[in-house]
């Protein structure tokens, strides 16, 4: 069987992903060690855990790309929204472990992590809405 090119590029990405959280664990696992009680800095827990749920995600939204009845440009756009979110949110997470500035982003938000949460939001469910859709359209009728 040969998969799509959209397909084959978002399973390139869930690997990506899977291996930068793999990457993501050594770091939290030198952090352990290096820590007085033990823990990572909570942002290195989260970028890990994150990256490694995001993976899983990702080949998800690979197997739907691949079941969709729109054309491979839609699926690579709708897909890579999503993806590109999940990146960028385990970027923010790395950012914030590598400077221990915070234990929760949330505590004192500013104007431009509300807009990247309403971007995120929109992104990351209207890019699935669209392979789903493409799914039922495909498979359902």
């Amino acid at each position: 069987m040969q998969l799509g090119f959209d397909t084959r590029l978002t399973l390139l990405a869930a690997g990506l992903i899977f291996l930068w959280a793999l990457i993501l664990g050594v770091w939290k696992y030198r952090r352990m060690v290096a820590s007085p009680n033990g823990q990572a800095h909570p942002y290195v827990d989260i970028a890990h855990r994150s990256a490694l749920l995001y993976s899983f995600a990702t080949l998800l939204l690979a197997v739907f790309v691949e079941l969709s009845a729109w054309a491979t440009a839609v699926n690579l756009v709708a897909a890579a929204v999503v993806v590109a979110f999940f990146v960028i949110a385990i970027g923010s997470y790395v950012s914030h472990g590598l400077r221990e500035d915070t234990d929760n982003q949330f505590r004192h938000p500013t104007p431009a992590l509300h807009a990247g949460m309403i971007a995120l939001i929109v992104g990351e469910i209207g890019g699935f809405a669209v392979l789903l859709a493409g799914f039922v359209v495909e498979q359902l009728f």
